[in-house]
């Protein structure tokens, strides 16, 4: 605020007061008036005036304070600023970790059992020389919750470096008569033991199968190679192996091999019309999807002690029911 005598009344006038360094004069907007001065004691002088004047509201005007004086208040609460915006961070982080641990507690299943995966031959191994070079188109489901067990109907007498050939020509049968486009099974087992990925698409990933009419999706399909009709014996090393693979397989998605599971029938020529919903064996023998007399009673009457065997392999001592049947099934063939 400027203050000046009026030339002509001769009483104090208000206008802006531009600010210089003390001593200096400010110049008026209107150069008719007379020119006000700022003193270094604060005063505004006016010349010609018997005494000093102040702004109406009696405050000396001061000074701003310098650059140099700023930055040292800005050092001096950054100690302060810093404690406080730490003191929100932690607060904040501290939430976050709560919520994040809170939705990781609820994605988690209510019981983790796994298995160690066991040694798997590839499909490479297995494969004739024309499927060698052409890749089958690949479905996937969003989890495995069930398996069932087959077999291949083959005779059981043969040498087990034979294999390869005898699951090629399983494929060959599948792909040519009836016209699928890879092998049905996802693994097969041998009387030796030995496991070989079957149906492309990855050994560890929910491949779709064709292996139970009306149950292809969110199971999987195992096969001993073999027939094991009833009064047949099984061997061992072929059901260990089996027990072995149902509980990685259903590991990964926390089922215990001697649960139920509910699945929805997606095929009228299974033993459910289709959109039934049924509680099936999680490690399930393929009669118990479809009419048919497949895995055989002498391999079907040993699936309790398999069941058992996967269970123990994932360190399991309780029991539980996998619902498997929470999203409406896709088509199966």
């Amino acid at each position: 605020m400027r203050v000046f005598r009026s030339a002509r009344r001769g009483r104090p006038r208000r206008g802006r007061l531009r600010r210089e360094q003390p001593g200096r004069e400010c110049l008026r907007a209107d150069t008719a008036r007379t020119p006000l001065t700022v003193r270094s004691s604060g005063v505004v002088h006016v010349p010609g005036a018997s005494g000093p004047w102040t702004t109406p509201d009696d405050r000396v005007p001061r000074a701003r304070p310098s650059a140099r004086t700023a930055a040292l208040l800005l050092l001096a609460c950054l100690p302060g600023l810093a404690a406080v915006l730490g003191l929100v961070l932690c607060a904040v982080g501290a939430d976050r970790v709560v919520e994040a641990s809170a939705r990781a507690a609820a994605a988690r299943p209510a019981s983790a059992h796994t298995a160690p995966r066991p040694p798997i031959v590839p499909r490479s191994r297995w494969l004739s020389g024309s499927a060698r070079h052409s890749r089958p188109p690949v479905r996937y489901d969003d989890r495995v919750a069930a398996v069932f067990v087959h077999h291949t109907d083959n005779p059981n007498d043969y040498d087990c470096a034979d294999v390869p050939h005898i699951i090629s020509d399983v494929q060959a049968g599948q792909t040519g008569a009836r016209a699928w486009d890879d092998i049905g099974y996802n693994f097969l087992v041998d009387r030796c033991g030995t496991i070989y990925e079957g149906r492309a698409g990855g050994v560890e990933r929910p491949v779709t199968g064709a292996h139970t009419q009306g149950f292809n999706h969110r199971t999987t399909g195992i096969a001993a190679i073999g027939t094991f009709t009833e009064g047949v014996p099984v061997p061992r090393e072929m059901t260990d192996a089996i027990a072995a693979l149902a509980a990685w397989k259903l590991g990964l998605t926390g089922t215990d091999p001697r649960s139920s599971v509910r699945l929805v029938s997606s095929n009228d020529r299974s033993r459910y019309a289709a959109g039934t919903e049924a509680l099936l064996p999680a490690v399930a023998g393929h009669s118990d999807g479809y009419m048919t007399d497949c895995p055989g009673a002498a391999l079907a009457a040993r699936l309790p002690g398999i069941r058992e065997a996967a269970a123990r392999l994932q360190g399991r001592s309780d029991r539980r029911v996998v619902d498997a049947a929470q999203d409406p099934p896709r088509s199966s063939p």
